[in-house]
């Protein structure tokens, strides 16, 4: 059976091209970057070489970037550092009710260390109000962090304008882009980001690596204590075949960044659109139009979200339901939930995430094999049934 893999969101393969890269880095020049010595000093350059890359692609300086183990550390060193360092001016955080969990528990450990944290609304779409962003602001607000884009659902925030918000007042403003890194064009300064996250395996790079853009001059604290690497902001030994990898995912995911882009969006929009015109009862979640390319994220009513993953599975077809973070919980995807999905439909959603692997073949497969597993299932439930019984 050929497999056919749309959960990119979750993680991508590495690319050739990226392994080719670090390949070198594992065996001849393995040396320890913070020796003296030339073999240790080559690794020390391509460390140099990667912050540039990383640097340019984000509009950033390169003693900006700092390399961590992942978008995960990246999120907790950027809202625990921040607020940590600025507590004396205030210990009032602004984030939203779909942010991924290395945001949320992050900000719900803090709570518990006595900071308050308000968790905005957002709409059906997935969006929040700037005027109740400006409205939570308080004069003990030090830190707003919201996603550039929902892993979930695609939607794409208002970045932009929640930076400019964040300026005027004076307050950090931390933004997870770790789904919308290759997808769109971020230029730190221009949009007002003061720290961003970032991570190497959802742009066909090496998992175990990410970054944080930690702008100059914001105070925050260091996470990893130790040693005196990335300019003793973090500490630990780097991982030079990762570093090397993600500097050149970033490379390669805005080389022809328009074409590639435009044709998974055709792909997507196929799609998308085919399951809602083929299977009656279906919703998409989350915007028509204001979501990242690859995303494809519908709700089906009568039907139960593990279960339909379990016969794609069978069919070939790897999916999710939401975030990969949290596919062992039984409980509905709190961003569905915060769309405002009751408990039963936020249950039968389906995210399919479409890569630059994607073709039109394995779409229309899936447009094939679809239709079928949901009807499959509609029929063993009594709930659709009694639907039907009462619309005839």
């Amino acid at each position: 059976m050929n497999r056919i893999y749309l959960d990119h969101a979750a993680t991508t393969p590495v690319k050739p091209e990226v392994l080719d890269a670090m390949m070198p880095y594992f065996t001849q020049s393995f040396g320890n970057p913070s020796s003296i010595y030339q073999v240790a000093q080559i690794n020390k350059k391509a460390i140099d070489d990667a912050r540039e890359t990383i640097a340019k692609h984000l509009g950033a300086n390169t003693n900006e970037i700092f390399f961590t183990s992942g978008g995960t550390e990246a999120d907790n060193w950027a809202i625990k550092g921040i607020v940590e360092a600025n507590k004396n001016k205030g210990n009032h955080i602004i984030t939203t009710k779909i942010e991924h969990h290395a945001v949320l528990h992050t900000c719900e450990y803090l709570e518990k260390q006595g900071f308050e944290v308000t968790y905005l609304d957002v709409n059906e779409e997935g969006v929040i109000d700037l005027e109740a962003l400006k409205a939570a602001i308080k004069d003990t607000t030090i830190l707003i962090s919201i996603m550039y884009a929902n892993n979930e659902v695609g939607t794409i925030m208002p970045i932009k304008e929640i930076g400019a918000i964040a300026k005027e007042h004076g307050i950090a403003f931390h933004t997870d882009a770790v789904q919308a890194i290759g997808q769109v064009c971020i230029d730190v300064k221009e949009q007002n980001i003061d720290a961003l996250s970032l991570s190497g395996h959802k742009i066909y790079g090496p998992k175990g690596i990410g970054v944080l853009y930690i702008r100059r001059g914001l105070r925050i604290t260091n996470l990893i204590h130790g040693g005196a690497q990335e300019r003793g902001r973090r500490a630990g030994t780097e991982n030079v075949p990762a570093i090397v990898g993600i500097a050149k995912a970033m490379e390669l995911a805005y080389t022809d960044f328009e074409a590639k882009n435009e044709r998974i969006k055709g792909l997507r929009d196929k799609l998308m659109n085919g399951i809602l015109e083929s299977i009656p009862y279906s919703k998409l979640n989350g915007s028509s139009t204001n979501r990242l390319v690859n995303n494809v994220n519908i709700g089906f009513e009568f039907v139960e979200g593990e279960s339909l993953l379990l016969l794609l599975d069978m069919n070939g077809v790897a999916a999710s339901s939401g975030s990969a973070c949290t596919s062992g919980s039984l409980d509905p995807s709190h961003v569905l939930l915060a769309l405002g999905l009751p408990h039963e439909k936020a249950h039968g959603s389906l995210r399919l995430t479409l890569g630059e692997g994607t073709t039109e073949q394995e779409v229309d497969y899936v447009l094939e094999k679809l239709p079928a597993i949901v009807q499959r299932m509609r029929d063993m439930s009594p709930l659709y049934e009694e639907f039907m019984k009462n619309n005839q």
